[in-house]
């Protein structure tokens, strides 16, 4: 397994070199977007696999699962960043969004509760075929992460004092 995390490890950056850069510095670039979220879920299917103990069968099987689940929450967060860009604007003075505040407060929170649900489904999803041993430390692992989001190369290294 560490062979594996190893290769993985130094093929990721290699990857990210070998892209061309986004046209416009202040655009949205797809392809850049579409990589960063490749390396994310690559993040954590090697934190998953280490924690968990999983061979590469079940870091592929946890993979595609993950890639199910980000296809589905990939909207929900687009949302909240379009409304929490009006917000932001809003609280700056601009009177073009000063109108939209309560219609952009509610989708924040809308759509961040769709997502909680998402990451229930995520869990459960993942934990099917996991001993209780191993659902408890990716319950944890979940919740240390927010729901698998901002997943760090730290892993599990005991109580944190939270």
């Amino acid at each position: 397994m560490k062979r594996m995390t190893w290769a993985l490890a130094f093929t990721l950056p290699v990857m990210a070199f070998a892209q061309p850069m986004a046209k416009e510095p202040g655009a949205r670039d797809t392809e850049r977007m579409a990589r960063a979220e490749q390396r994310q879920r690559l993040r954590q299917v090697l934190e998953l696999a280490d924690t968990l103990e999983l061979d590469s069968a079940q870091a592929l099987k946890m993979d595609e699962t993950l890639r199910r689940f980000e296809d589905r929450r990939r909207p929900l967060r687009e949302q909240v960043r379009d409304s929490a860009r009006i917000l932001h604007l809003a609280s700056r003075g601009d009177s073009a969004a000063l109108s939209q505040v309560d219609a952009a407060a509610q989708k924040v929170f809308d759509a961040r509760a769709q997502i909680a649900a998402l990451d229930r489904e995520l869990y459960q999803a993942l934990s099917k075929d996991l001993s209780p041993e191993k659902r408890a430390r990716l319950a944890v692992l979940m919740a240390r992460s927010e729901g698998m989001k901002g997943l760090k190369a730290k892993g599990l290294k005991g109580p944190r004092g939270d």
